[in-house]
């Protein structure tokens, strides 16, 4: 394991420190979202965040951060650590242990280590140079993505359906028509699945790159692809299909390139 491999998974400790008192506790959310799309914020999330910036900066303060909560710092630097405290707040509030904190590190923009950890079930899923694995109650397991060439074999999630568009949920449609099983509600778990070899495909929108930085990393180390809806890297418009096997990618995207066409 790499220094900052195992540092993610230092980050991912005092991240837990914060959120795990406050899971199932009745913690009080606010929306932070435009009027009519509630979007939740709690003391876990603004308190993990600062938690995790506050052990960067006394061990890499020339690494820049950029976090859901408190914006960039060094967005520029050679190494940037980018923070989700808390990915699928609605789920913390709801008490559905799916939530994740995820924790992504690029050099020179591209990402080269990710972490999804959900400490309820005591689960870091950690991907970088020195390979994919889960590391749960102590012990580390190597992790990897599974065959599946056929999206008609292929299990898939997404969040949400109404996070889609109307050309984007036709195109979501068109592959879970085509799939063999889709799961919904996840979050950024779909993606650990995904790296684990136990879903094939995620497709979402929407998202941003806290959202997805960490799972880049982490499935690519796994053995899977992620890119955005054209087959390109991942950029700003918050499209992302990840696969576990990279023969499903032309597959999906013969319906998802249609809706951003």
């Amino acid at each position: 394991m790499t220094a900052h491999e195992a540092f993610a998974l230092e980050l991912a400790r005092v991240a837990a420190d914060v959120t795990l008192p406050l899971f199932r506790t009745g913690a009080v959310a606010e929306d932070k979202g435009e009027p009519g799309a509630f979007d939740p914020v709690t003391e876990a999330d603004r308190g993990a965040e600062a938690a995790m910036r506050r052990l960067i900066e006394a061990h890499f303060p020339e690494h820049g951060i950029v976090g859901e909560e408190y914006g960039a710092d060094r967005p520029d630097a050679e190494y940037v650590w980018v923070l989700d405290p808390v990915d699928g707040t609605r789920a913390f509030v709801a008490g559905l242990p799916l939530w994740t904190t995820l924790i992504g590190l690029t050099h020179r923009g591209r990402p080269v280590v990710g972490a999804v950890a959900q400490p309820y079930l005591d689960e870091v899923f950690l991907g970088g140079p020195s390979g994919a694995r889960c590391v749960t109650r102590g012990a580390e397991t190597p992790i990897a993505t599974r065959p599946c060439p056929r999206l008609n074999d292929a299990v898939i999630a997404t969040t949400d359906p109404d996070i889609f568009t109307g050309a984007e949920l036709g195109g979501w449609r068109q592959v879970r028509a085509t799939a063999r099983l889709a799961r919904l509600g996840c979050d950024a778990y779909a993606y650990a699945m995904l790296a684990s070899g136990h879903i094939d495909l995620v497709a979402e929108t929407g998202l941003k790159p806290w959202d997805w930085t960490a799972l880049v990393a982490l499935i690519e180390a796994a053995g899977g692809r992620v890119t955005d809806w054209l087959g390109e890297t991942p950029c700003d418009d918050g499209r992302i299909l990840a696969v576990g096997d990279a023969a499903l990618t032309d597959q999906a995207l013969l319906t998802l390139r249609r809706a951003v066409g």
